[in-house]
């Protein structure tokens, strides 16, 4: 199981947080997830302070700056959305700079923005310091469903081979002086989709049916078995205990 290349967020590097076994990273990213979202909106500082936190281990996995907010673009449509909430939301009104907005939308796109954010930050780290192949070891290592992995993994292998795929059959529809510039295009397009689902469909098929003759019974082979010593989790639950602790503060302060 595993995936033939790194991808894109990821930053090949010798920190302490790229050694950490992967199923740590994931459970503590999950649990860190968690906190955020279970923080009141009103506790504004404890949000600057999950930032601090994840400012550390950013520090630490030697993850720059600009890395990190360039991956953040990401989340641009949800930043949208949460614009449009206090334009669109009821309730009580305030004026700001001579608009009319609502108050429940403003803390409703304040409480989108900053937890989305975090959320992706997070996330973002942990595609940083954690290449595919050992995410899904990982997950393996977490007793997720074994097909929802074996799905996964597939996905990661083949992607590239179905985007291929596409880049060829644009290739030849501009070889032959097609160009979308139109509605009266979009038949084109359409045909072309459906082909890449049938020969998606069959490329799976021929693949299966390959798997089958060499064995397959429903479940992968475990190559490797990742393993994690009492130090490295209490390293990688550092996270979130920490973002624990200005939780509750949130709620008590």
């Amino acid at each position: 199981m595993g995936a033939g290349h790194a991808h894109r967020l990821y930053r090949h590097g010798h920190s302490p947080v790229h050694a950490l076994p992967p199923h740590t990273k994931l459970a503590a990213t999950f649990a860190f997830v968690v906190v955020v979202v279970s923080t009141p909106r009103e506790a504004m500082w404890a949000f600057g302070g999950y930032a601090a936190l994840l400012g550390v281990v950013a520090f630490r996995a030697r993850v720059p700056a600009g890395f990190l907010l360039k991956r953040l673009l990401i989340e641009v449509p949800f930043v949208a959305f949460a614009v449009l909430m206090p334009f669109v939301a009821e309730g009580e009104r305030v004026d700001v700079l001579g608009m009319s907005l609502s108050v429940n939308g403003l803390w409703g796109a304040w409480n989108v923005l900053a937890k989305g954010t975090l959320g992706v930050a997070a996330s973002v780290l942990l595609a940083a310091t954690t290449e595919l192949r050992e995410i899904l070891l990982g997950l393996q290592r977490l007793k997720l469903p074994p097909l929802l992995v074996q799905i996964a993994s597939f996905m990661i292998r083949y992607g590239d081979v179905i985007t291929d795929e596409m880049r060829r059959m644009r290739i030849a529809r501009e070889s032959r002086g097609f160009e979308a510039s139109g509605v009266k295009h979009w038949g084109v397009l359409a045909k072309s989709a459906g082909a890449l689902f049938i020969r998606s469909y069959e490329r799976g098929e021929r693949v299966h049916l390959a798997m089958v003759s060499r064995g397959y019974a429903g479940a992968m082979p475990v190559i490797d078995e990742v393993t994690a010593s009492r130090a490295q989790w209490s390293y990688a639950l550092a996270l979130p205990l920490s973002a624990l602790v200005v939780c509750v503060l949130g709620w008590t302060l």
